[in-house]
């Protein structure tokens, strides 16, 4: 059993019930640093697990249960070894942590592939607890620890309990901040998560000389050359070469607030990639200059549209078109090329810097970085084109897919205006919910649709809806044009029935629908780019 009165290290203070300065400033900067670093790797751990299983809401669910388990599972076990263990030091804890958290990146891509086959919700949370239960769970240890060493007697931890856990609230907050606002643009997640492993070694090293009286020389000397060796390994591997996947040419890469992003040329097939996490968001063939993605084709015919206010009526008022979802910018060059002026919504700035460095955009009209759903609100200009795709890595933002989110863009279309939504989704089969309601949202903002599909008769495509106030035709300028209309006409199915779940702010269950479609997605991309292409 533990002896019972002062902690040793605590020993020399003043008084049994006065903290020195010294004691106090020690104690309350470890549980300041250990909360921050609780909820920098619980918001890293989207950015190490999303390649492989996207960032939705299941690998959030899955990221907050495994934090919460490990909290709660490092409060009990750091409570019974506070009272229990004596030989367990603060230091070893954070030490632990540390080398854990030095783990995550080297682990993160076979622990990865190995949950990969049990899907996305399994499959994320077994990830996350392999790489992150450990490092938080000692993590979570060290604030039982500090509250018995900072604990003034018996009547004192209260205080104590209180203070300490304040005190590492406020270190997650400001771990939170810094993070998200400064230093992830900057620095990216890998060495993020190093330099928090970095920092918690100096820290327990720090700790193991603060409690040198019970650790001894030696062990504090080998702590100290373990701590060395770890940093000077860090070093290196952040200074070495990235290794990339064979046939694939990495140009470009950069990490932003919403994803990695990254430009790369798969030399064998000719075509370069835009990239974000585990989604391709544009491909071009780098021999024509043309997208390589059917759906596009489709969207760069829309300038093709009639646009009129009903049979016979005039011709709508000249607007324009808005492009939700920049991608490569191949669709927004395409219609300014046909003389439709373009305004584009993009949330990533690292998606619209690497369409203008790698893709050739060259916006005609205005590039708007922002969320699709906040920038709508703020646009008075009417359209005559709106195409909405924002798509990525098996998944939409479902905010965007709302009776709501319809309303408002059907405010912005000029008289006859048309609205393009590209959905990539099911025909048949589980899953095919999700374009069954997608289909009945729209249909309760627009009395007229037409559908066009880039794969006629399979199971999985790629759905252009186009919806509009008055009836849909196309204008054909020439020969050429008439041609390309008959060949668009092969593509063009009946509307869905909207017979599925209306989607609206309060009620909106797409993404539990779109589980077999974000798990497709993943094994095509896979199978089509490269596994290699997702480690960091």
């Amino acid at each position: 059993m533990a002896a019972k009165g002062p902690h040793p290290v605590l020993a020399g203070r003043r008084g049994r019930d006065e903290l020195r300065w010294r004691d106090r400033t020690v104690l309350y900067a470890t549980v300041t640093i250990t909360g921050a670093a609780v909820m920098m790797l619980e918001l890293l751990g989207t950015r190490v697990i999303g390649p492989f299983f996207g960032v939705s809401l299941y690998v959030w669910s899955a990221l907050i249960a495994v934090t919460m388990i490990a909290l709660a599972l490092g409060y009990f076990l750091g409570g019974w070894c506070a009272d229990r263990r004596p030989r367990i030091r603060l230091a070893h804890l954070v030490l632990l942590a540390a080398l854990g958290t030095l783990a995550i990146i080297p682990l993160s891509g076979p622990v990865l592939a190995a949950a990969d086959p049990f899907g996305v919700r399994a499959g994320a949370l077994l990830g996350a607890l392999a790489l992150f239960l450990a490092p938080l769970t000692c993590l979570g240890m060290s604030g039982p620890y500090v509250v018995k060493l900072a604990a003034r007697g018996v009547d004192g931890v209260g205080i104590a309990a209180g203070s300490v856990y304040a005190i590492s609230t406020l270190g997650s907050v400001l771990g939170t901040l810094a993070l998200g606002f400064y230093l992830l643009p900057i620095l990216g997640t890998r060495r993020i998560v190093e330099g928090t492993g970095a920092v918690l070694l100096v820290l327990g090293l720090g700790l193991a000389l603060y409690e040198r009286q019970l650790l001894g020389r030696t062990q504090v000397a080998t702590l100290a050359a373990l701590v060395l060796a770890v940093l000077v390994a860090l070093v290196a591997g952040v200074l070495s070469p990235v290794r990339v996947a064979e046939g694939f040419r990495v140009l470009h890469s950069a990490e932003s607030m919403y994803g990695w992003v990254r430009v790369v040329d798969d030399e064998r097939k000719g075509i370069r990639l835009l990239l974000s996490d585990a989604s391709s968001i544009g491909a071009v063939d780098l021999r024509t200059g043309r997208t390589a993605l059917a759906y596009q084709q489709i969207l760069a015919l829309l300038p093709l549209v009639a646009r009129r206010a009903g049979p016979g009526a005039a011709p709508a008022e000249e607007g324009g078109a808005l492009l939700i979802g920049l991608g490569v910018g191949y669709v927004a060059t395409e219609l300014d090329r046909q003389g439709l002026r373009t305004d584009a919504i993009e949330i990533d700035p690292a998606v619209a810097a690497a369409a203008i460095d790698f893709f050739g955009y060259r916006p005609a009209g205005r590039l708007i970085l922002g969320d699709g759903r906040y920038e709508i609100r703020g646009l008075r200009q009417r359209y005559r084109l709106i195409i909405h795709d924002c798509f990525t890595g098996g998944a939409e933002p479902i905010h965007l897919l709302t009776r709501e989110t319809f309303a408002t863009l059907r405010s912005l279309l000029a008289d006859g205006g048309v609205l393009a939504v590209n959905f990539v989704g099911f025909a048949r089969g589980p899953g095919s919910e999700a374009l069954a309601a997608v289909s009945t949202t729209l249909a309760s903002v627009f009395p007229h649709r037409r559908v066009f599909v880039t794969r006629p008769g399979a199971e999985f495509s790629d759905y252009v809806f186009l919806a509009s106030q008055a009836p849909i035709e196309f204008a054909p300028r020439d020969d050429a044009d008439r041609a390309i209309l008959a060949a668009l006409a092969k593509l063009e199915i009946p509307p869905p029935q909207p017979v599925g779940v209306l989607l609206t702010d309060d009620f909106n269950p797409l993404e539990g629908m779109e589980v077999r479609k974000a798990e497709l997605y993943r094994r095509l991309f896979m199978d089509r780019v490269s596994p290699a292409l997702l480690l960091r």
